[in-house]
């Protein structure tokens, strides 16, 4: 569960301030798939930001399953983002001259898991994306397609409950971004976790069953459909 009451989020100081997001709450449930839409520069990314904790809030508050991301110094937001959540960007941001299996351990490295269960869950995770078959090809041979599935893989090989995806097919075909996206909502199904998409794109908007909508930094709306 993530409860967001009056957050604004300032940039700058003085005469020199913009105010990215004004007066905003809602909340969102567990397991939920969420839409955030609005033209560039509505605040969809700011949002995510501080949602993530990547970015504080100038003032308000985000709780998340009990924990205040607002109270909580860098280090913790870091322990708990790299434990709760993870990310997709649009740049697939994949380490080229690594191999699959590499890219998918680089982030539970970095936790400190045990190098045998690291295999073994990077691993799963390539299962998952269908991409067993590439455990041991360098990232650079790989299609947009399939740089976005490894990215996907090293997204979700620690299980996080929050799943953030920036612009997930941006870059990508049509048909390839309707793979993309079939996958994203099978994974929020069986890991349970909850999906929040920033997207231009109305049609990806709509699968999802929250639709939250920003305009010039305000919230326009936030349905959730049955």
């Amino acid at each position: 569960m993530i409860n967001i009451e009056n957050i604004t989020k300032t940039f700058g100081k003085k005469q020199n301030a913009f105010t990215a997001l004004k007066d905003i709450s809602l909340d969102i449930e567990g397991g939920q798939t969420v839409s955030i839409t609005g033209k560039s520069g509505s605040g969809k990314s700011t949002l995510m930001h501080v949602m993530s904790g990547l970015d504080h809030v100038s003032t308000g508050s985000i709780v998340i399953d009990g924990k205040n991301l607002s109270t909580m110094t860098r280090r913790q937001a870091d322990s708990f983002r790299a434990n709760e959540m993870s990310f997709i960007f649009q740049a697939f941001f994949v380490e080229a001259n690594q191999t699959c299996l590499d890219n998918v351990m680089l982030p539970l490295e970095i936790a400190k898991v045990t190098a045998a269960k690291r295999v073994k869950m990077a691993k799963d995770a390539l299962a998952a994306v269908d991409m067993s078959d590439k455990e041991n090809v360098k990232a650079r041979n790989l299609s947009g397609g399939q740089k976005q599935r490894l990215a996907i893989a090293r997204a979700i090989v620690n299980k996080p409950s929050l799943i953030f995806a920036d612009e997930p097919t941006g870059n990508l075909d049509t048909a390839t971004g309707d793979l993309v996206t079939n996958l994203l909502f099978d994974l929020n199904k069986k890991l349970g976790a909850t999906l929040i998409i920033v997207t231009h794109d109305e049609d990806l908007a709509k699968l999802c069953r929250q639709k939250i909508v920003l305009k010039d930094g305000e919230l326009v709306s936030s349905k959730v459909s049955k």
